[in-house]
């Protein structure tokens, strides 16, 4: 760790709005069927803003500077059930800001999983039915930014995943954090990556502060060379926080693809690991992020990508109550005799 890039990544305006630090846990039931020495879990499902997350950590510094500019409502973009939609209305208000989000997906008879987070935190939300794509989105959210701008509004637009340079910081605080809880010594850290934010933080983080660590994403969504594009960009905005001079690009970030399946489908492979998880160590996945990275874990492990005798530790990245949006995928799983009297 280098006292110069601690200091700047302390004088980057943030506001609190995680329960920090989460804690590192053992999985060894887990670690057991994996194959793996050790296996760790880093609890980001424990952050606290709406019910837990990687987003709080990212939101901590994106709305540092809504707040500075004096915003008085937030935008942002989203799947149907999105994890970082849900987390940006609960920081709204506990920011004293009005949310709006602009979703995209299948159309859908009950608001459950987050889209019922969204409902709580009283989100007025723009759905367009059957259509998820990113350009939509950020179209529709453009549109919205500009009404509200007409209405006397002062609007704070926040991208997809609220994958910025400046969020991505805070994932490079998060392996600060991790470095105190492990030491110096290799580890293998794992996360599922979707819209790069957190992948970015995790390596430039492992860079200044815990320097023997490999970085491996799991995507749920793109390709694994959109995604090192994408998360050295970045990087790149974060490093010139940090006062990082020594250049970085595609070829520093380690991403696989070959587990993602339809983004927000559930995958044969995921579910299975949902239920292993579940079932070996009571750690609840979703089918749509942390579900799939377990289950991209496993089979690195199997296929010797990641060494089994180095100590692993998993990002859990949150998104538990999108498991409830899916009961459909699980209730052939069930044991249960109704009994009448």
């Amino acid at each position: 760790m280098t006292s110069t890039q601690a200091a700047n990544l302390e004088a980057v305006e943030r506001v609190r709005l995680a329960d920090l630090p989460t804690p590192l846990e053992d999985a060894p039931r887990l670690a057991q069927h994996a194959g793996l020495a050790r296996l760790m879990i880093k609890r980001d499902d424990k952050t606290g803003l709406a019910l837990g997350g990687n987003k709080a950590r990212k939101l901590e510094y994106d709305l540092a500077v809504a707040v500075r500019e004096g915003a008085d409502v937030l935008v942002t973009i989203g799947g149907w059930q999105s994890n970082h939609a849900a987390m940006t209305a609960a920081a709204g208000r506990r920011l004293g800001l009005e949310t709006k989000l602009v979703l995209g997906g299948p159309d859908f008879e009950r608001f459950d999983g987050n889209l019922l987070l969204d409902v709580l935190f009283g989100a007025e939300i723009r759905y367009l039915v059957d259509d998820d794509a990113n350009e939509s989105l950020a179209a529709a959210m453009d549109d919205w930014v500009r009404e509200l701008r007409r209405a006397g509004r002062k609007p704070h637009a926040l991208p997809i995943g609220g994958s910025t340079g400046a969020g991505a910081l805070g994932y490079a605080r998060a392996v600060r954090e991790l470095a105190g809880q492990l030491g110096d010594s290799p580890v293998q850290l794992v996360t599922a990556v979707g819209s790069c934010g957190t992948l970015a933080g995790l390596v430039l983080g492992a860079r200044c502060f815990l320097p023997r660590a490999r970085v491996v994403g799991v995507s749920v969504s793109r390709t694994a060379s959109a995604i090192a594009e994408r998360t050295a960009e970045l990087m790149r905005d974060g490093a010139r926080l940090l006062g990082i001079e020594s250049p970085v690009s595609a070829g520093d970030v380690e991403c696989h693809d070959a587990y993602a399946g339809e983004y927000g489908v559930p995958t044969p492979a995921g579910q299975d690991a949902i239920l292993t998880a579940a079932r070996l160590q009571g750690l609840i996945l979703d089918p749509v992020y942390t579900g799939k990275a377990m289950s991209g874990l496993l089979d690195l492990v199997c296929r010797r990508v990641l060494d089994p005798a180095v100590p692993t530790v998993f990002l859990h990245t949150g998104g538990s109550p999108i498991t409830f949006a899916f009961e459909h995928a699980f209730r052939g799983h069930a044991v249960c005799t109704k009994i009448r009297r």
